[in-house]
């Protein structure tokens, strides 16, 4: 590229192998840093920065003379810039195409970037998961910089870009708002600073043929469609495009198929995801579908129990562990088991502690034709691996 914004500095992620962190290291690397990292334990985005210098493990332990960029899981660990803040300065440099809301933000961000590439407007990218199409989750043109915002802890209020688009509004991080008024009121004071601004929700889904299952992608093309149009992307060139997208890493994704049972690993942690991918299995026409879902977050645990509970009766079976340490403390009586007792009776139900419990449960409950869906934000994807090599084993 012609300049390189980053050219000569230095940054240390420390969170460096989660979603996030794995492609803000990738972008500052292509627009000209050298850059280093750690975390507690290795991912499955460390693929996406596999040549970099990573700590697993220990403390974090930045060299001289880097720049710190810490994400929202490690907060309170070592100080430096927040990811947003980082995040913020990169917008900064671009005109930019912002894309947030509750649910869908990464595949209509990707859905953007993938269309915007495939059209020649050379694009750059900071997706918060892996796009096989587009290579990985970050990449560099000359463009547009389409990047994902979250209003998990109102960092999305830092980016100030040419064009946004919010796909829905919904409650789903009780511990920053207290209602999902004034989660819209938030979202509604941020884009009143947008020159261009998209609402998904005023969209109808679109009626076309694409490549990713499920209404709800239905909805994320509309507000794709609707963002690229005010880029300057002709419609009926950017409906022939997007048909073709293939999909996100872990959003909806096939691991594996063996004696007749598929195992899908998706991203869907609050009710209304879970149901979405749920009621997308349900279109395979499986003999059973088995749920097996990882919880995040206690606080939120603690809000939604029954709903989640509720969402994961969809399933003939449903397979719960505890509660991974996410962004909050652990809270007294909060346990994956509050979800799972709300699971509505008639379906089979499973407890399963650990991630190596809800695999063998898995395994065990499996039969030919049936669907195994792992769901969650933190690591079920080990859980569908782990069922995929047990069958073949």
């Amino acid at each position: 590229m012609s300049e390189l914004p980053l050219a000569g500095r230095r940054f240390y992620f420390v969170g460096i192998a989660g979603a996030g962190l794995s492609a803000y290291a990738n972008f500052a690397r292509a627009w000209g840093a050298e850059v280093g990292g750690w975390d507690a334990r290795e991912t499955i985005f460390l693929e996406a920065v596999s040549d970099v210098e990573v700590d697993i493990g220990g403390e974090p332990a930045p060299p001289n003379g880097f720049e710190v960029v810490v994400s929202t899981a490690h907060a309170g660990r070592i100080g430096g810039r927040s990811r947003a803040e980082f995040l913020a300065e990169l917008v900064s440099f671009r005109r930019s195409i912002v894309v947030g809301g509750a649910h869908g933000k990464t595949t209509t961000a990707a859905m953007v970037a993938y269309v915007l590439r495939e059209l020649g407007h050379d694009p750059a990218w900071i997706i918060g998961g892996v796009v096989p199409q587009l290579g990985g989750n970050a990449g560099v043109g000359e463009g547009w910089l389409v990047v994902e915002g979250d209003e998990s802890d109102r960092s999305i209020a830092l980016l100030h870009p040419e064009l946004a688009a919010v796909t829905n509004v919904e409650l789903d991080h009780h511990a920053t708002y207290a209602s999902e008024a004034e989660l819209a009121a938030f979202f509604e004071e941020w884009l009143a600073g947008v020159p261009h601004v998209v609402r998904g929700w005023e969209l109808e889904p679109v009626d076309m043929k694409l490549s990713v299952p499920g209404e709800h992608n239905r909805e994320n093309a509309a507000t794709a469609l609707a963002t690229l149009e005010l880029a300057g992307v002709d419609r009926r060139a950017g409906e022939r495009v997007i048909g073709s997208f293939a999909g996100v890493g872990r959003r909806f994704e096939l691991v594996g198929e063996r004696g007749g049972i598929r195992v899908i690993d998706d991203y869907g942690h609050n009710p209304t995801e879970i149901a979405a991918a749920l009621h997308t299995a349900r279109e395979l026409q499986p003999r059973a579908l088995i749920a097996v879902y990882q919880p995040h977050v206690y606080e939120r645990t603690r809000q939604l129990h029954h709903e989640l509970g509720t969402a994961l009766g969809l399933a003939e079976a449903a397979v719960v562990t505890d509660v991974i340490d996410g962004r909050d403390a652990p809270l007294s009586g909060v346990t994956g088991k509050l979800v799972l007792d709300h699971v509505p009776a008639g379906v089979r139900r499973g407890w399963a502690p650990t991630l190596d419990d809800a695999a063998t449960l898995a395994l065990a409950w499996a039969r030919p034709g049936d669907v195994v869906v792992t769901l969650g934000v933190g690591e079920p994807w080990r859980i569908a691996r782990a069922v995929v090599e047990g069958l073949s084993a």
